[in-house]
């Protein structure tokens, strides 16, 4: 079963309640998403560091529920 965007920036937000969440259904299938993720629990930070803050967030989904994730994270300016 796929997961609804609106859960995906759920899980997001309760992990990382500062962040800035867009999440956008790359296919229309529900499966495919890339995810722009904008928080301060990024400073200082690898982009490999940000990444696994946003996928320990998922809970273990990638690869099951969530089927594939463009991920991007930044620092807010």
């Amino acid at each position: 079963m796929a997961m609804a965007a609106d859960q995906i920036e759920a899980m997001i937000r309760t992990a990382l309640p500062d962040a800035t969440v867009t999440i956008t259904d790359l296919a229309g299938d529900g499966d495919h998403y890339a995810a722009h993720v904008v928080s301060a629990a990024f400073a200082g930070k690898s982009r490999v560091a940000q990444h696994q803050l946003v996928y320990k967030a998922l809970g273990g989904r990638m690869g099951g529920e969530l089927h594939a994730l463009q991920l991007t994270t930044a620092i807010p300016t």
